[in-house]
């Protein structure tokens, strides 16, 4: 397992977040208004902050449990290469994050990417849910 600490300003704050809370209002705080995403199962880069907080929330609750954890870190200053690794539902998942931040250390493009075939089938499926589930609650 890589460190969690010792990091260039932006990734450290990505970083003390993900092993943190996972609070909403410590991602919001991170992200620019206009940031974008760019899912491994959606085809269409989401845009803005709202959709993006979404979907790291949900990738925070389901990818984020205790078997995940970052491999390999390329922390290049205003941008990021993540490995990270977990299991889901019996399935090893394989998948970078790559992150971009601004001048202020705001993050402006969030990828994900995801390996092999039958993980990416997995995500889709719990983000799909667990998408769903926070639409619920917000509707309820």
């Amino acid at each position: 397992m890589v460190p969690t600490t010792g990091y260039e300003p932006n990734l450290q704050a990505w970083m003390d977040w993900m092993h943190g809370a996972h609070d909403h209002a410590g991602l919001a705080k991170q992200l620019h208004d206009d940031v974008v995403f760019l899912s491994p199962v959606v085809h269409t880069p989401q845009r803005g902050k709202t959709i993006t907080l979404a979907y790291l929330g949900a990738a925070g609750q389901t990818l984020g449990g205790d078997t995940f954890r970052y491999t390999r870190i390329f922390d290049c200053g205003n941008k990021a290469v993540l490995e990270f690794e977990c299991e889901m539902d019996g399935k090893y998942v394989n998948g970078i994050d790559m992150i971009e931040w601004d001048k202020n250390g705001l993050i402006t493009e969030f990828k994900v990417m995801v390996r092999p075939l039958k993980a990416i089938q997995t995500v889709h499926a719990a983000m799909g849910a667990m998408l769903q589930k926070m639409k619920d609650e917000a509707n309820a």
